[in-house]
């Protein structure tokens, strides 16, 4: 109920900020970039939601983070924080904040004062705390941090003076400074909550966001358009770009066609990679991504709640068919939740057979020989794990049909598809999950953790106390190799168990006009407009492919 309470609130609460006319986004200067998004955002604060539209939209054009990271190598860097010092056991480390990080002037909000401690202590706490004033705002469900055990993790929070913050853990964590990274990490305007506390508007911090990233919200029309603009005092150069705007269109068709028709510059999700292909004026690209598409299932459910269950219908599934359907070619068989270019892949783990036969003696065993009737719900969004869940759903039906079980096929709205995940009223499902940073405790703990189960982030509700103490053994212990031995215990428990049934391994696509220049995707996290810029002359359309570090490069004219 806090997901479906907290969607409420932000559209409730967004209507001042809706424009009273419906004309069009139009004539947008060669200073302007239009991004056809598949869908809308659930708020404009990442601390509270997983989605990944809702990253896309909010956290790399709205906020900033400590530290980030940067280059192939995707190495830590400074970033709010200019430098940071980590104690020998590794319990206490301490962050030097820049003195000059302005954040948002709005209509709504005119800061007095630059970012200090005072901010990160606020943004976090905000989370730690279920006392603080603005925990329960929005609903209280941080589903990142409480995946991770951020609580238990972090014993406090200590201001050292405006400028230096130091965290206090109860343990070494391997993947501490990983998380602080990621797009859900943003540092929020402790001034702006004081004032959202005094006109009794606290809800506001979510909807009317005020961050110190390149961009500023400037419009929200709720199903039709974001519009954001340049935060001229942004601490680092400003953006290249003015103006950014979020055009709203889920349908895979209407953003193609607002692509070829000029209406966008750069889409969401492409569908029709060879027409694309074939326009002087478009350019086709694609990262190499840290994800994984999967069938999950609700364990606590029957037939589920019986691995032998589980079994079957993994060997029933023909996943190099789905591969070819749906990916397209464009996707790598998944043998495991990690993806192999991973530093903790474990290739020894055997590849799941398809073998019908096998399939049906299981669910003999299981006292299921006539079989069943099972519901599976499928997306209805385009996402880089699966870019049709409808039409996968569709062949694992073909699939399970032939030993005797029939599949019904479920979809609802995207953020009432994601609420009813959450509350578990399905049998199964088809989802992903797309890794925020590239330590591999992030597919391991907010996938598959006991505590993932209580916030909305393993909708499968299977929870093995085995597995939680090897990712917890994992995690406190700065030895790769150590850490590598663990995970791949953690993969052959995954195996065993199947709570779910890893399919595939995807790149994730875009299109854009040649005229739009500069890096947008990322191998994992949201999106990011801050290096790009647009020109008024139209550049040969120009080949891309991906390396394995997610980089795209140029391989020759058309």
């Amino acid at each position: 109920m806090n997901n479906i309470r907290l969607v409420f609130i932000f559209f409730l609460s967004l209507i001042s900020l809706l424009g009273c006319n419906d004309e069009s986004i139009v004539s947008l200067s060669e200073h302007s970039v239009i991004y056809c998004a598949e869908g809308s955002p659930e708020t404009f604060n990442p601390q509270l939601i997983t989605s990944g539209t809702t990253i896309d939209a909010t956290s790399n054009q709205l906020y900033d983070r400590l530290i980030t990271y940067q280059g192939k190598e995707n190495t830590l860097t400074p970033a709010i924080a200019k430098s940071w010092h980590i104690t020998h056991d590794g319990k206490n480390i301490t962050f030097y904040l820049r003195k000059d990080v302005p954040f948002h002037h709005t209509d709504y909000f005119t800061p007095s004062r630059f970012l200090n401690a005072d901010d990160v202590i606020f943004s976090f706490n905000r989370i730690l705390n279920i006392e603080h004033p603005f925990h329960l705002v929005s609903g209280g469900s941080y589903p990142f941090f409480q995946n991770i055990n951020l609580g238990e993790l972090v014993e406090k929070i200590e201001k050292i003076n405006n400028y230096t913050i130091r965290f206090h853990l109860s343990h070494a964590d391997s993947s501490f400074l990983a998380n602080l990274a990621t797009d859900f990490s943003v540092i929020l305007s402790a001034e702006y909550a004081d004032q959202l506390t005094k006109k009794n508007s606290k809800a506001n911090i979510d909807t009317h966001p005020i961050g110190t990233g390149p961009f500023k919200l400037k419009e929200y029309r709720v199903g039709s358009f974001i519009r954001f603009y340049r935060h001229e005092q942004y601490w680092r150069e400003p953006a290249k770009i003015e103006q950014l705007v979020f055009d709203i269109t889920p349908s895979n068709t209407g953003r193609l066609t607002k692509l070829l028709a000029k209406e966008c510059d750069v889409t969401a999700y492409p569908i029709a990679h060879r027409k694309i292909e074939q326009h002087n004026s478009l350019t086709l690209e694609a990262v190499t991504a840290l994800n994984v598409g999967y069938l999950g299932f609700n364990v606590k459910k029957p037939p589920f709640d019986n691995k032998l269950v589980r079994q079957a219908i993994s060997y029933a599934i023909n996943k190099k068919v789905l591969l070819e359907m749906v990916y397209q070619g464009k996707a790598e068989l998944a043998n495991s939740i990690l993806p192999n270019t991973s530093w903790a892949f474990d290739d020894s783990i055997p590849e799941q057979e398809y073998n019908p036969i096998l399939a049906k003696n299981l669910l003999e065993v299981a006292g299921l020989s006539q079989g069943f009737t099972m519901d599976l719900w499928a997306m209805p969004v385009q996402r880089p794990y699966n870019p049709n869940a409808i039409t996968m759903a569709k062949l694992i039906q073909a699939d399970l049909n032939a030993i005797g079980i029939e599949v019904n096929i479920v979809s609802y709205e995207w953020s009432t598809f994601l609420n009813r995940l959450k509350l578990g009223e399905h049998q199964s499902f088809l989802l992903g999950w797309s890794a925020d940073n590239p330590d591999p405790d992030n597919f391991f703990s907010p996938m598959l953790s006991c505590s993932a189960t209580h916030t909305g982030s393993n909708t499968t509700f299977w929870c093995n106390q085995a597995y939680d103490d090897i990712i917890q053994q994992a995690l406190q212990t700065t030895n790769t190799s150590l850490r590598k031995k663990y995970y791949a215990q953690a993969m052959n428990i995954l195996a065993q168990e199947l709570p779910l049934i890893p399919i595939a391994h995807s790149k994730r696509y875009q299109a854009r006009d040649n005229r739009v220049v500069g890096n947008i995707l990322a191998a994992f996290g949201g999106i990011s407009f801050y290096h790009v810029t647009k020109s008024t002359s139209l550049k040969k359309n120009i080949k891309t492919k991906t390396d394995n570090s997610g980089n795209s490069t140029n391989i020759g004219n058309n």
